[in-house]
């Protein structure tokens, strides 16, 4: 499966936690555009560059925006327009970020995290 598959099965399985989890997204997305000199401090031995990370962001924000409640309840808008070329790349990391800080409610969303996205 591709990101864009297993974001849309992912999506439909466990859609309660996808508001919060976009929520959480949005919220990374401002703290990294907002803070980009914390956030450059720490960028060290990185597989790509802080200003394509920074734009990465900035593509998922604009497309949170654009999309808003589209995306809560779409697979397919879900997985497309997030999870579709190197936007996934960031998408990815948001979602171990999200399971990891603990912020899902659903413990399976977890599981489905580490299984899909190999976490």
């Amino acid at each position: 499966m591709n990101n864009v598959q297993k974001a849309r099965l992912l999506h439909a399985l466990l859609l309660q936690e996808i508001p919060a989890f976009l929520k959480y997204t949005t919220e990374l997305c401002l703290y990294i555009v907002n803070n980009t000199d914390e956030v450059g401090k720490a960028w060290t031995n990185q597989l790509f560059g802080l200003d394509f990370w920074i734009e990465l962001s900035k593509d998922a924000h604009l497309k949170i925006e654009k999309y808003g409640r589209q995306l809560e309840k779409s697979s397919p808008v879900f997985a497309d327009q997030l999870f579709d070329g190197y936007g996934a790349i960031f998408l990815v990391h948001c979602l171990h970020s999200y399971v990891q800080q603990g912020r899902h409610t659903d413990p399976r969303f977890k599981t489905a995290v580490q299984l899909f996205f190999n976490a």
